[in-house]
């Protein structure tokens, strides 16, 4: 299986999916820690997918999304945005209300 099938499959078969570098428990980057504290205290379940794990991922979700850096979140298949744009939805109140309308259950309201 190709890189890119692999992240076409872990959008696909996950709600929420965060290409990060690192893992959910460990994250390796500061930007991909931030979004974790920030799925993490939304109480969004969430697969994160290690992009450090191979140079074909990590290169491969850059192309998928046509999206530069890392991390990358999506919701319901749909590239939501990196850690900037997720810190200011969150910020703003839109990344629960997003979620919300996906369907994706948020224990901490807006």
């Amino acid at each position: 299986m190709s890189a890119r099938d692999e992240i076409a499959d872990a959008v696909a078969k996950n709600d929420v999916v965060l290409f990060m570098k690192g893992t959910p428990q460990f994250p390796q980057c500061g930007f991909s820690g931030q979004v974790v504290q920030i799925l993490d205290y939304l109480g969004v379940p969430y697969q994160g997918v290690n992009v450090l794990a191979s140079d074909e991922m990590r290169q491969g979700i850059k192309e998928f999304s046509n999206w530069p850096t890392i991390p990358q979140l999506y919701v319901k298949g749909e590239f939501v945005g990196g850690c900037d744009i997720v810190r200011e939805m969150f910020q703003a109140g839109e990344l629960q209300t997003h979620m919300k309308e996906a369907g994706v259950p948020v224990k901490q309201p807006a």
